[in-house]
């Protein structure tokens, strides 16, 4: 008995057949036909193998697809954003492989074509997200394990920006400037860097999550889905207190509706341009609240909880040397060696003297 039937469209030889009710019809992307018969015929078999209930074992296209339709009311907008880019974009010869042949060869190669435009850094997420979705497809038991071993690049790490304290005000006026009459980015700017918002964070931000009695703010739509109280610092609570309202967005559009994501990334640059300031962005911003933390002798784990993340490895990567720090431990060993350098005794000299004609 026939199981699958091959057709030609053009030159091409196609095929179809029908598990459980549920029709499939493809390309085999061959010429000849008994090289098209095996393809058909290897495609027949893995559908029937793995089928799960009506549905047959998706190609790649078909399963991003299906975990964009499943997560898509319950993941982060940016988490969305990336499956997304990745679907449309970033499958290459990948996307019509049914997903128990996207073997090792196959995603090296397509890794080889993507690194082609794209930093390592995005050649690495690219991976992530193509063992995301086949790890989902694993869990639903459309596949028995994930059907490639490949790992990820090895990735020079590059000095990230934090914002000085001593050009702080500087900056932030700069931004003030630069938004002008609008006050959204200014405001979403204060809340990142005063209580460590995310930017998407930002932008939900509520009036009713602060509580200004106890100077607390919970945000109540967050990346982990928790509710923890954040303490809100005197200055940010006097720089909100005129814009008070009872409810609402705190950060909004003059018609009221939020801005979207990246809304404040145009500003800051300008404002890192005009102050002479690294690459500070919302995500930087996010990393010098938790820097400044650490430096004012918070433990990790205080950090950990006032970040809300899950993991206090996560909450290290965030946290910047502060080398004032490494200078005063330079100069403790220095002494206790015996080291003296030309420009410290110069200035020793200097206290002498100073204090001599003190005394005097």
């Amino acid at each position: 008995m026939m199981t699958y039937h091959l057709f030609r469209v053009g030159k091409v030889w196609h095929y179809r057949f029908q598990i459980n009710g549920v029709r499939v019809q493809r390309s085999t992307r061959d010429t000849v036909k008994h090289r098209a018969d095996i393809v058909a015929s290897r495609a027949y078999r893995h559908a029937r193998t793995w089928s799960r209930g009506d549905t047959p074992i998706p190609t790649l296209r078909e399963l991003v697809a299906q975990w964009l339709i499943v997560h898509q009311p319950t993941a982060s907008r940016s988490h969305i954003k990336i499956v997304d880019a990745f679907a449309r974009l970033h499958l290459y010869e990948l996307g019509d492989v049914l997903l128990d042949e996207v073997t090792t060869e196959r995603v090296e190669a397509a890794r080889l074509e993507h690194i082609r435009s794209h930093a390592p850094a995005s050649v690495n997420l690219w991976l992530k997200v193509l063992r995301l979705v086949c790890n989902w497809a694993v869990r639903r038991k459309v596949i028995p394990s994930l059907p490639f071993e490949v790992k990820l690049l090895k990735v020079q790490k590059r000095p990230r920006a934090v914002l000085s304290v001593a050009v702080a005000q500087q900056w932030l006026a700069e931004v003030d400037r630069i938004a002008g009459a609008g006050r959204g980015v200014a405001i979403a700017v204060r809340l990142m860097l005063g209580i460590g918002l995310r930017e998407a964070e930002a932008i939900t931000a509520h009036w009713e999550w602060l509580d200004w009695d106890r100077q607390i703010y919970t945000p109540g739509i967050t990346k982990g889905r928790e509710a923890d109280p954040i303490p809100v610092p005197a200055w940010l609570i006097d720089y909100l207190g005129p814009m008070r309202e009872t409810a609402g967005l705190i950060v909004a559009k003059a018609d009221g509706r939020p801005f979207a994501h990246g809304f404040t990334r145009r500003t800051m640059l300008r404002a890192n341009e005009a102050c002479g300031v690294g690459h500070i962005t919302a995500h930087r911003l996010r990393g010098t609240f938790a820097t400044l933390l650490s430096e004012a002798g918070l433990p990790v784990q205080t950090i950990q909880r006032v970040m809300r993340h899950k993991s206090p490895l996560t909450t290290m990567a965030y946290l910047e040397v502060n080398m004032s720090q490494v200078v005063g431990a330079q100069r403790r060993i220095a002494d206790r060696v015996g080291f003296r350098s030309n420009a410290e005794s110069e200035h020793s000299g200097e206290e002498v003297a100073n204090a001599v004609a003190e005394s005097a």
